[in-house]
């Protein structure tokens, strides 16, 4: 019996259900139920019949599908069913009618630290210990999903649904636990998640949902979790497509529908519709006027200083000519000298050092920079790396104000200099041993002059959404647990702005970075409320407002405010997120701004 699997290409950790002793003749319908959860769980069943509609032949989760071809007439019963053989290839092929034997149980995709119980993830009810007789050849229909086929709202709002009896007609996630297992297949369809490392992209069954001028599919409330979404990858362990966001997949593309705990339901494809590029290309911006200050927010991704050179080059090139060599550019996950290397090494001037040659190398200005060392190992992250924030300013464009007194644990406050607004320290940091910022970076506040007017900026990397439930969960709605911190944060700089503009209600302060928080999210609110900070992305369309893309659900992560008193426009640079190809997983932005 196996009693637990690792899967070596995921890392995920699959518990299964007791054994009782009963042997059973049923059908794959009878198994699957009208639940999430098989009413046949630990029990063994003899002599279900089916056809072979895939095989996984590689990996540590090898096994095949197979579906019955004389269906019930239950909507809610699935008639497909996975048939798990370990590290072992099974020998059938597709279209091979089966009798099958084993023990009815559902596995659970656990994370680290999570059990059967505790996991947000929905189970897949599978047969193991299997045995099976091939008699023959046979086939049956793939079920077709259109536009119309799965329905706009995505789960019931009723906590634990693993018990609770599908609505397929009704929400998304139970159409696609009705067909677990079976064989669908999509036509013509559009890419909306771009390849990633582990040869998985996403589709749109919904050509029309929040659709943006990209071809993306964007998030725009947690009432709308854009049910079109579909993960595709391949049962054929050779070349996968790179695709781009916007780019087809034509024809068929058919398979078993499966469940990972990396993005929810799968299409399984024993067919992939070929792959037309649809010619999307990475943006770039218009240079800034000269009465404007452009500030650009870029996360870069774990840069490290002797990490592979294309990156760095790439990343400058996003600078220089996708940003149009901003005046001051706010940088996320800096990291330390030695990478992920945990060495007690916390400095990252040699990674500074890299990026701002690669510029120049590129065509750009010669940056200098402003930031602050954390404390080892202090502010999340990859372990070793110390990420951080840190300024890249033009000095030909702007000056930075050096005020002594920075450093990783003594906050920063306003001062009064004069008839202007200015900082205790330059560089600070933000209230740094507030509990808000536990095991997350800090944010670092700069004081610049442009044209004589005093700008301070604060560039900021939120906690992570680490921890969440995800979309997909079988705890419905999802629990976002880090939200509570993001918010703590929020109201932390919002705190910082409020001392601001008690000493100059006409301040000029901008506060960027990635918030990791979508802005229609609560726990950014405090940021905004009241006026204090206008979002410069209300300005787009709403489905034009993302900088990442996720699980297919094209989101904003990253973002720029502004105190009331600047005026100016905005960018998203649409160069990295979308393409299977990328320098980062987050696209910069950039706000050219008349302060």
């Amino acid at each position: 019996m196996r009693i637990a699997s690792l899967l070596a290409a995921t890392g995920v950790l699959l518990s299964i259900a007791p054994i009782a002793a009963a042997q059973q003749q049923v059908r794959i319908h009878d198994i699957q139920g009208g639940t999430r959860v098989s009413p046949l769980a630990g029990q063994r069943v003899v002599g279900v019949p089916g056809v072979v509609t895939g095989v996984r032949g590689f990996g540590s989760a090898r096994g095949f599908w197979f579906q019955d071809s004389e269906p019930d007439a239950d909507p809610r019963t699935s008639e497909g069913l996975f048939v798990f053989t370990g590290e072992q290839t099974p020998a059938v092929a597709v279209g091979d009618v089966v009798s099958v034997g084993g023990l009815v149980a559902e596995y659970y995709p656990v994370a680290e630290g999570e059990t059967p119980e505790t996991t947000p993830n929905q189970s897949v009810t599978e047969l193991t210990e299997a045995n099976w007789q091939v008699s023959g050849k046979g086939g049956v229909p793939a079920e077709v999903v259109g536009p119309e086929t799965v329905p706009v709202e995505y789960a019931p709002q009723d906590g634990a649904i693993d018990k609770r009896e599908l609505e397929p007609q009704r929400y998304a996630l139970d159409y696609y636990e009705s067909r677990e297992g079976m064989s669908l297949r999509v036509d013509d369809v559009r890419v909306v998640g771009p390849t990633d490392a582990f040869r998985a992209l996403w589709i749109t069954t919904k050509p029309e949902q929040n659709a943006n001028s990209r071809g993306g599919t964007t998030y725009t409330g947690y009432a709308d979790a854009n049910a079109g979404r579909l993960k595709v990858e391949s049962l054929e362990d050779g070349p996968f497509p790179a695709a781009n966001v916007g780019d087809q997949l034509r024809g068929s593309t058919e398979g078993p529908l499966d469940y990972s705990r990396f993005g929810g339901y799968v299409l399984e494809a024993a067919r992939l519709g070929e792959h037309v590029p649809g010619g999307l290309q990475p943006e770039s911006t218009r240079p800034q006027g000269d009465d404007e200050l452009a500030i650009a927010a870029y996360n870069v991704e774990n840069l490290a200083a002797g990490g592979d050179p294309a990156k760095f080059a790439r990343l400058a090139e996003g600078v220089v000519d996708r940003l149009a060599a901003p005046d001051i550019v706010a940088l996320e996950e800096v990291q330390d000298n030695t990478g992920p290397t945990d060495d007690g090494v916390v400095a990252a001037d040699r990674t500074l050092q890299e990026f701002t040659d690669a510029i120049v190398a590129a065509g750009g200005p010669r940056y200098l920079w402003r930031q602050i060392d954390p404390q080892n190992n202090a502010d999340g992250g990859e372990p070793g790396g110390n990420i951080r924030v840190a300024f890249l300013f033009n000095p030909a464009r702007v000056s930075f104000v050096d005020r002594p007194g920075g450093d990783s644990t003594t906050p920063v406050h306003p001062v009064t200099d004069g008839d202007r607004v200015a900082l205790s320290a330059s560089p600070g940091r933000i209230d740094p041993v507030n509990e808000a910022w536990r095991d997350s970076r800090k944010p670092l506040v700069g004081e610049f002059l442009f044209r004589g007017a005093t700008v301070l900026v604060v560039a900021n990397h939120f906690t992570s959404k680490g921890g969440d439930q995800p979309l997909h969960s079988r705890f419905q709605p999802p629990a976002r647990v880090s939200e509570q911190q993001r918010e703590q944060q929020a109201r932390a700089v919002r705190g910082f702005v409020d001392e601001v503009r008690a000493i100059d209600e006409r301040a000029k302060v901008v506060v960027l970075g990635d918030l990791n928080d979508f802005g229609f999210a609560p726990a950014l609110a405090p940021l905004t409320a009241g006026g204090a900070l206008v979002p410069l992305a209300d300005a787009l369309p709403p489905v034009e407002r993302y900088s990442y893309v996720f699980e297919g659900n094209s989101q904003q992560l990253d973002h720029i405010l502004v105190s009331p008193a600047i005026i100016g426009d905005y960018d998203i640079v649409h160069t990295n997120a979308e393409f299977a190809d990328q320098a980062s997983d987050h696209d910069p932005q950039v706000a050219r701004l008349q302060p």
